[in-house]
């Protein structure tokens, strides 16, 4: 018999969440978690962090830890897969879901602004699989799974940061999933549309916000916290294991249209 549902089993996998203290990172690092990977959540601020990685460690009985460190940095990247690598022997799944936002008309925007949100979503992304890139090279095994937006294939006007940077990861993605192929190693990118994660909730309430993001999305609502999770886990298992430089779209229907 096929394998079926055995093949989303994480049990004995490792991986890397950055951005894994809140919103779409800690639903994402729970998903796998309970799917029964141990997982080393990343974010800025430590204490945030170990609160989130004992929760989750609590609530599925698997090692969850918690490092602080900025995606920017390449000595950072390299020190969080050293620890990956001291604490599971492995690195087998990356989710590179750092990311910040800066909105607004490009003329009332400074250039640091643009390059602010560049550096961290993009260069953190690649900085990150720079850094997990040999072990799993090594291991001739690998999962990296990017985090794009529906806004990195189409448009939203007053985002010129934010739909750069997520356009960068869509090609980003396929580029190296062809590089990373004959290794065994798969990259993907998941395409979320309006959650409503603590980047979004300044504007949750916001008229022009509910007319050009919610109104544009089939099922006329934010997605909930755990709707992220199931395609996390499809892309982190072996259920995706013929999957190379895809866009999971996870937007309510938003590019359907």
């Amino acid at each position: 018999m096929l394998p079926g549902i055995k093949l989303f089993d994480l049990s004995g996998r490792a991986a890397i969440i950055t951005g894994g203290s809140k919103g779409l990172g800690q639903a994402m690092a729970a998903g796998l978690a309970s799917a029964g990977a141990d997982v080393l959540l990343i974010s800025r601020n430590a204490e945030e962090g170990q609160a989130v990685a004992k929760e989750i460690a609590d609530a599925f009985g698997h090692r969850a830890l918690a490092m602080a460190a900025d995606v920017t940095s390449p000595d950072a990247c390299q020190a969080v897969a050293q620890r990956a690598l001291d604490e599971f022997g492995k690195i087998d799944i990356l989710i590179n879901n750092a990311g910040i936002n800066i909105r607004g008309p490009i003329d009332e925007l400074t250039y640091e602004q643009f390059q602010e949100v560049e550096r961290t979503n993009v260069d953190g992304v690649w900085l990150m699989a720079k850094a997990v890139v040999p072990p799993m090279k090594s291991a001739k095994y690998g999962r990296i799974i990017n985090m794009a937006s529906t806004l990195g294939v189409v448009g939203l006007a007053n985002r010129t940061p934010y739909a750069s940077s997520k356009g960068a990861v869509v090609q980003m993605t396929r580029a190296l999933a062809l590089e990373l192929a004959p290794f065994g190693i798969t990259c993907n990118a998941i395409c979320p549309g309006p959650f409503l994660t603590p980047m979004n909730k300044p504007i949750e309430h916001d008229e022009q916000t509910k007319k050009s993001i919610v109104g544009a999305v089939a099922l006329e609502r934010w997605g909930q916290m755990q709707e992220i999770q199931g395609a996390a886990i499809l892309l982190a298992s072996d259920a995706s294991s013929y999957m190379i430089g895809s866009l999971v779209t996870v937007d309510g229907g938003w590019t359907a249209r």
